[in-house]
């Protein structure tokens, strides 16, 4: 298990973003709520670190704004069209970027990215890339307010 730098046991972000990103993922293919896969997950005896149930629960609760930034943002595409890793790896650093200021704006993309690429195909991580650059870009210019 990877761990936390200098806290044994802990897994890492990486580890529990992957975590959230399973049931998203699952939530979606199967059409069940990300809530209702989670209690499932704890129900059969799996440990959910708090930051994969606050991302799950967060994209939940936020998914229909994060849909429309990302449907913004994609350009020949439907988010119906996008492979579904690719849509929820979107949903997770979306969430990240507008509501969890405890992660760097380059932690979401860079995370992001390398889970397009390890879990979809090399042109997703382009791909994903490309989104959430314009997306952080939207963001940064909306928190920075008028010059």
């Amino acid at each position: 298990m990877a761990e936390v730098a200098g806290v044994p046991g802990r897994p890492s972000r990486r580890r529990t973003r992957r975590l959230a990103l399973e049931i998203l993922y699952q939530a979606d293919v199967t059409g069940a709520a990300p809530s209702d896969v989670l209690s499932e997950r704890e129900l059969a005896g799996h440990a959910v670190p708090r930051f994969a149930r606050e991302v799950v629960l967060g994209v939940e609760e936020h998914r229909a704004g994060l849909d429309r930034l990302i449907a913004e943002h994609v350009h020949g595409w439907t988010l119906e069209r996008m492979a579904v890793v690719d849509r929820n790896i979107l949903r997770v650093a979306c969430f990240e970027l507008l509501h969890r200021p405890d992660v760097p704006p380059a932690v979401a993309i860079s995370e992001a990215v390398e889970a397009a690429k390890e879990l979809s195909t090399e042109e997703s991580g382009s791909f994903v890339n490309g989104i959430l650059g314009g997306i952080a870009r939207e963001v940064a210019a909306r928190t920075a307010g008028p010059a």
